[in-house]
C-alpha cells in the first residue's frame, strides 16, 4: 500500500519505521526537517518538508496516489484540516486521524474519519492489565516513565458522590470509571457522580 504519515514527531516516526518494514511504501511530510532525524537510516520511505495543509506539499509527497493517511501530528485542528483535505479533495479510501482531546472525538467520526487517541488507548490498555486473571493491579511502562494502575469497586461511603470526595494517595489520580451501563468513561474533570457497581481505576506515576 501507499502510505502518507502527516507529522514526524515520535509516534509519526515510529510508525513510518514500523509501516515500511511491513514492506508499504511510505511518505511522511512535517514542516521541520529536523523531525525527519527521528527516521532510522534503514528508512526506505520518502520525506517531504512543509506545511501538511499545502496542497502543493501534499501532492509532492504522493497523495493522489496514497491508499491510507494517518494524520498524526502533535496538533488535533492540524490533524483535523489534513483529513478533511484528504477525504474531500483526493479521495483517499483509509485515514486516520491522532487526537489528544477526547472531547473531539465525535466531531471526527461524524466525518467518516478514523480516530487514534492515545489517552482511550492507554485506558483501554491498563484496564485489560488490571482486569487479567482478576488483578486489581498493574505497571505499564511509557517511554521512560511507569505508571502503577490499580482498581477498586467504589466503596458504600462514595456511591452518589463524585471524584472530589475521595482521599487521594499523593500523587494518586482517578484514571476512569468503568460502569456496566455505559462501559469506560475516562475522566477528565467532568462533573461525575459514582453509583453502585462502578469500578474506579488510579493512576500513580511510580
Amino acid at each position: 500500500m501507499n502510505i502518507l504519515v502527516i507529522g514526524c514527531g515520535r509516534v509519526g516516526a515510529a510508525l513510518a519505521i514500523t509501516l515500511d518494514k511491513k514492506g508499504h511504501d511510505v511518505s511522511v511530510i512535517d514542516r521541520n526537517q529536523e523531525r525527519f532525524d527521528e527516521l532510522s537510516s534503514q528508512f526506505g520511505g520518502f520525506t517531504t518538508t512543509g506545511v501538511p495543509i499545502d496542497q502543493d506539499v501534499l501532492k509532492r509527497a504522493g497523495i493522489n496516489t496514497c491508499d491510507a493517511l494517518f494524520a498524526v501530528t502533535d496538533e488535533d485542528d492540524m490533524n483535523l484540516m489534513v483529513a478533511q483535505l484528504a477525504r474531500q479533495l483526493y479521495s483517499v479510501p483509509k485515514i486516520y486521524a491522532r487526537i489528544t482531546d477526547i472531547t473531539k472525538g465525535e466531531v471526527f467520526e461524524e466525518m467518516g474519519i478514523k480516530t487514534i487517541c492515545p489517552t482511550k488507548l492507554t485506558v483501554s490498555a491498563a484496564c485489560s492489565a488490571i482486569e487479567e486473571e482478576g488483578a486489581v493491579s498493574a505497571d505499564l511502562n511509557f517511554e521512560n516513565h511507569t505508571v502503577h494502575f490499580s482498581s477498586m469497586e467504589t466503596p458504600e461511603t462514595l456511591i452518589g458522590k463524585t471524584p472530589a470526595d475521595i482521599k487521594y494517595e499523593t500523587g494518586e489520580v482517578l484514571f476512569g470509571i468503568i460502569r456496566n451501563s455505559a462501559g469506560l468513561i475516562m475522566f477528565s474533570g467532568q462533573h461525575i457522580t459514582f453509583a453502585e457497581g462502578d469500578r474506579l481505576i488510579f493512576a500513580v506515576k511510580a
